[in-house]
C-alpha cells in the first residue's frame, strides 16, 4: 500500500503568518498550488492556508436569524460564526484567514488514511511531519496523481 512518503511533494512551498493576502495569493497562482503550510516565528508548522481561505475573504456575510421579544434580542444560529466570518474577509495577513488548527500525517499514513482524512475534514492540503519537522505536503492531486500511477513511474 502506498504511504505518504511514496506521494507527497518535498519541495514544499510555505508561508509566514504575517505573510499579507495579497501575497499569499500571489504565491498560490505563481506556483500552481492550492495550499501552503504556515509557520511561525521560530519556523514551526502551525497551520495551513488554502484557495478556499482567500475565496472566504470574497463572500457575502450571513447576517444570523434572530428574533426580538420583549426588547430582548434572541439569535437563532451562533453569531460566533459571524464574527470569525467578519474576521476573515477583513483579515490582511494569513494569521487572520486560515484555521489555526494544524491537521498533519506522519510519512508512514496509509494513502487510505491521508484519503479519508482530507475527505471527511475537507481538507486540500496536508503537512507530511517526522517528529516536529515538515518534511514534505500532499495536496488532492497528489492523491489524484497516484490513483492515474500507482507504480510511481
Amino acid at each position: 500500500m502506498l504511504t505518504a512518503k511514496d506521494i507527497m511533494t518535498t519541495n514544499v512551498i510555505t508561508v509566514r503568518k504575517d505573510t499579507p493576502v495579497k501575497k499569499l495569493a500571489e504565491i498560490l497562482w505563481k506556483n500552481k498550488i492550492s495550499g501552503a503550510p504556515v509557520l511561525d516565528e521560530d519556523g514551526n508548522v502551525v497551520s495551513v492556508v488554502t484557495e478556499s481561505d482567500l475565496i472566504d475573504q470574497n463572500k457575502k456575510v450571513h447576517i444570523p436569524t434572530m428574533i426580538s421579544i420583549l426588547d430582548s434580542v434572541i439569535f437563532l444560529e451562533s453569531s460566533k460564526k459571524t464574527e470569525k466570518d467578519i474576521k476573515k474577509m477583513a483579515g490582511n495577513t494569513v494569521q487572520d484567514i486560515c484555521a489555526m488548527e494544524l491537521v498533519s500525517v506522519s510519512e508512514d499514513t496509509g494513502l487510505d488514511e491521508i484519503a479519508t482524512i482530507m475527505s471527511e475534514k475537507k481538507l486540500h492540503t496536508l503537512p507530511v511531519m517526522r517528529d516536529d519537522k515538515l518534511i514534505g505536503v500532499i495536496g488532492k492531486s497528489d492523491i489524484i496523481r497516484s490513483m492515474a500511477n500507482p507504480s510511481g513511474q
